[in-house]
């Protein structure tokens, strides 16, 4: 017993010190930010808070936020999905620059995303003047909005399905295939089963993204109360009219909903994992 217990203890060297190091940081991090965020609320009262919080242009912004970022993430699980097996099971000239273009997202900043996706799309833009005569208006729409999320958060599902997809053992579609499963069965009852984790996650972490993000959206969106105008743009626009509380009490509501969404879509996780196991 005392030997197990040494060897526990051996495991993990200075867990103590590693573990003290690593809540000072969480707390500096994130812990602290989030007070502050709860301390500046306090000086609404609890009536006033809800006014402000369930404002019809406040919900308006949140329904614009939450949908636009739910449709990004969705869609980039897709196309995350068929680029990352695109990277890993092909060769082909050029893999090498278009696997880095999938990482510019992280490394542009989101102001010039939103200039350059902003005239791709706009009437007189590229992509937007083929779609204007159909009637179809990409800028300065929840479309538009849709698009610059699908942007930025591409990079989330591709880097987090890659890395399985290149692990995944080819000896099991192998013996799949010579039981005479298809292809299409193949992929169904051997492949997926072991991606719905990463691709959860991905799809997580692209749609927490799109909920906070404003740069690449602010000048594609047009920014039209009630119809266009998302969350953070609102708490923005309460800062600059010195509404600290307002604000803060926006920030604090997207902050609670989001919370709540991740907790499901990561509980989801937990459960397919375990199931897959």
């Amino acid at each position: 017993m005392s030997q197990m217990q040494a060897t526990r203890k051996r495991v993990l060297p200075g867990f103590g010190l590693t573990m003290g190091y690593s809540v000072l940081y969480l707390s500096l991090v994130v812990l602290v930010p989030l007070s502050a965020l709860l301390l500046n609320s306090t000086g609404l009262t609890w009536e006033k808070f809800w006014d402000v919080a369930t404002d019809a242009r406040v919900l308006a912004s949140y329904k614009v936020s939450f949908l636009c970022a739910a449709a990004a993430a969705l869609i980039d699980l897709f196309l995350g999905l068929l680029i990352a097996w695109v990277l890993v099971r092909y060769e082909f000239p050029g893999k090498r620059v278009f696997d880095a273009v999938i990482d510019l997202p992280f490394a542009l900043p989101t102001a010039v995303a939103g200039v350059a996706l902003t005239a791709l799309y706009a009437q007189n833009g590229w992509i937007g003047s083929l779609f204007e005569p159909l009637g179809w208006k990409m800028a300065y729409s929840q479309t538009g909005i849709t698009l610059a999320l699908m942007f930025i958060g591409i990079p989330f599902v591709v880097r987090t399905v890659q890395p399985v997809l290149e692990e995944l053992d080819k000896d099991e579609e192998e013996v799949a295939a010579t039981l005479g499963a298809g292809r299409w069965r193949t992929f169904r009852s051997v492949i997926v089963p072991e991606l719905v984790p990463p691709l959860l996650t991905g799809f997580a972490l692209a749609f927490a993204r799109g909920i906070g993000e404003y740069g690449s959206v602010v000048f594609i969106s047009g920014n039209m109360p009630m119809k266009t105008e998302i969350a953070p743009l609102l708490i923005m626009s309460k800062l600059e009219q010195n509404d600290y509380a307002g604000a803060t009490a926006v920030a604090l509501m997207l902050l609670v909903i989001s919370f709540v969404l991740l907790f499901v879509i990561n509980s989801f996780q937990r459960w397919s994992r375990r199931r897959a196991v």
